[in-house]
């Protein structure tokens, strides 16, 4: 079934979706067709909706230039096998030239054609249609999303006329490689998937965001299941590769013509590879296993129960359950659910009951940070709830010590000089090796230090690329390798993530975060920041002209409709953690310390209050 289309204004296409949720027909319980009222143009699908389809059409014969254009910015938008639709508005030279894995290029609207230029062209006379949008982002062809601000999109098409058997007719001969589409067909036609390898010298998995297409891929025929399979064994993204290892030995493949895996009834697996992963060890194999569950977890709307890995011959290479694969999770240390935390009235450590239903009087931590002979103005505590580390209500001195049992806080492990309390120290965070890192703000020595096992002596961690902009805020992953900065420069507060690169042997490494990427670049300003899963922040900021609003952003940049949370007044601090069964948690000058359980809207579990955190 095709896709309907009319004509609207110079002859732009209309798009009539077909959604696949009522089938081909008409049935009983669905929707009727409007028989009445005007036709609109529609440019893009609505956002998000991934169950409307495009049906692609082929150029009509005798098609005018402004038909071939349309259509062919339509075909792309569509599922279409190998885009075969897609090439007939091109010349056989385009066609062969035409490259569209190579990149896609995401506009905040579909492309918009000017009126046509010419003649004009490469190839002799013809008609250049220049296409214009604000481009918002790009996927690589290693299906890595890049944000950017939002800047004006230049690409043009041209055309000129073909020989055919009777005669001559209008195709494109030049044009972008790569798909061009607006954001709500990219979110329609992709889906966010991460794949995982492991820290350096690690046993924990890190999260590579990338992007797959949410059906059948056209170009390699393969279901969402084996694409997110296939582009694990790619390896990690170009940002990523320095600071993350796979065990999967180099040159390993799915067995040639694999395109379709599926789990069973009982939720396994099989995936059949290439003779490179013949020999491997049973450890090799277990962590290779590890990898693919913990990849495949998100695609499918049952838990991966089990991965079993095939060598070339289809004998078991090894096999691996669900739960053994969760010893490789990089934020495992307590053992037990987290807990969040927040500073009382009067400076008091305390821990929060994120269950609770109606609010109650939280109990503080035994020793120097609950009993009120440390009063803090910030904290972060440690991933096993056994200490904390906080920071003077001053901001000018920062002390660890227990929150399980008394005793007596040792001298300050870090000291600022600056003059004001702004310009002293930032929160702590705790990384998932147990390393503690904070920013000294000072105008005269800014600093961003890291204490090893969150004990010894401070050591400057050099940022590349900061130039001029001060580190206001940072959180650290649970799995070591990334680090969210609040970077201020010239009035205004960006989100950027950088990696942290380790060299070294272990109690002498030098420590750096290097390649920082503007993760949230069309917010005018980031008050607030936590990691909210492998790779997944909430952010607390607002885009130019905007109002202040609470969003979950992958680390990729790339956003959903569905990021954006519940409204909340005058947000100071966020906090969430790994488990997405645990709410958020804010301090909010309106409303106090609030939660937002799953499905719920915000609610305060105490009127007065600081500085939430969850364990990190």
């Amino acid at each position: 079934m095709g896709v309907d289309r009319l004509r609207h204004g110079r002859g732009r296409a209309v798009r009539l979706p077909v959604v696949v949720g009522c089938g081909a027909l008409l049935l009983a319980g669905c929707a009727s067709i409007p028989n009445s009222g005007d036709v609109e143009p529609v440019k893009a699908s609505p956002r998000g909706d991934s169950q409307v389809r495009v049906y692609p059409v082929a150029p009509a014969e005798g098609a005018d230039p402004n038909e071939i254009v349309d259509g062919f910015l339509e075909a792309m938008t569509s599922d279409d096998p190998d885009f075969a639709v897609a090439r007939k508005y091109l010349t056989k030279q385009a066609s062969q030239s035409w490259q569209p894995a190579n990149r896609t290029t995401v506009l905040a609207s579909a492309p918009d054609p000017a009126d046509p230029q010419g003649p004009s062209g490469p190839d002799g006379p013809g008609l250049t249609y220049p296409l214009f949008g604000d481009q918002i982002a790009a996927v690589d062809a290693g299906h890595a999303y890049q944000p950017v601000a939002p800047e004006p999109y230049n690409g043009s098409i041209h055309l000129v006329q073909e020989n055919v058997l009777d005669g001559k007719e209008w195709r494109i001969d030049d044009l972008p490689q790569g798909l061009v589409l607006g954001e709500s067909d990219f979110q329609r036609n992709y889906r966010a998937v991460n794949k995982y390898y492991f820290a350096p010298g690690q046993g924990w998995l890190v999260a590579d965001p990338v992007y797959i297409r949410q059906r059948i891929d056209p170009v390699t025929r393969m279901d969402p299941v084996t694409q997110a399979v296939k582009v694990l064994l790619e390896g990690p993204t170009d940002w990523m590769r320095p600071v993350v290892d796979s065990p999967f030995p180099t040159g390993t493949e799915l067995k040639r013509g694999t395109r379709t895996l599926e789990f069973d009834d009982r939720n396994a697996l099989k995936v059949p590879l290439n003779s490179k992963v013949d020999n491997v060890g049973r450890e090799q194999c277990r962590k290779m296993a590890a990898q693919l569950l913990f990849t495949l977890r998100d695609l499918t709307s049952t838990r991966g129960e089990q991965v079993e890995l095939l060598r070339q011959d289809g004998s078991s290479l090894c096999v691996l359950s669900g739960d053994q694969a969760e010893e490789f999770a990089a934020d495992r240390t307590s053992g037990s659910p987290d807990s969040p935390y927040f500073i009382d009235a009067k400076g008091r450590l305390a821990q929060l009951s994120a269950s609770s239903k109606e609010p109650i009087d939280p109990p503080r931590v035994r020793g120097p940070f609950g009993d009120g002979t440390m009063p803090l103005g910030q904290v972060a505590v440690a991933r096993d709830e056994k200490h904390a580390a906080g920071v003077s209500q001053d901001a000018k001195s920062m002390y660890v010590g227990s929150i399980i049992s008394a005793g007596e806080v040792g001298d300050a492990l870090v000291v600022s000089k600056a003059e004001k309390k702004e310009d002293r120290l930032s929160a702590p965070s705790w990384d998932g090796n147990g390393d503690l890192w904070i920013a000294d703000r000072d105008p005269q020595q800014p600093r961003l230090l890291r204490l090893a096992d969150g004990a010894d002596a401070p050591r400057e961690v050099t940022v590349d690329g900061l130039g001029d902009a001060r580190i206001e805020a940072l959180r650290v992953s649970a799995d070591g390798v990334r680090v969210a900065l609040l970077l201020t420069e010239d009035g205004r507060t960006t989100l950027q993530i950088g990696r942290v690169e380790r060299r070294g042997p272990a109690g002498r490494q030098t420590v750096s975060v290097t390649e920082l990427k503007a993760v949230a670049p069309r917010m005018e300003t980031v008050t607030a920041v936590s990691w909210a899963g492998p790779s997944r922040l909430v952010v607390v900021g607002k885009e130019a002209g905007g109002v202040q609003q609470v969003s979950y952003i992958q680390t990729d940049g790339s956003t959903s409709a569905a990021g954006v949370l519940p409204g909340l007044n005058q947000v100071t601090g966020i906090a969430a953690t790994d488990d997405e069964q645990q709410p958020l948690v804010a301090d909010s000058d309106d409303a106090g310390i609030v939660r937002l359980p799953t499905g719920a809207n915000w609610q305060t579990m105490v009127q007065e209050g600081s500085s939430p955190v969850y364990p990190g």
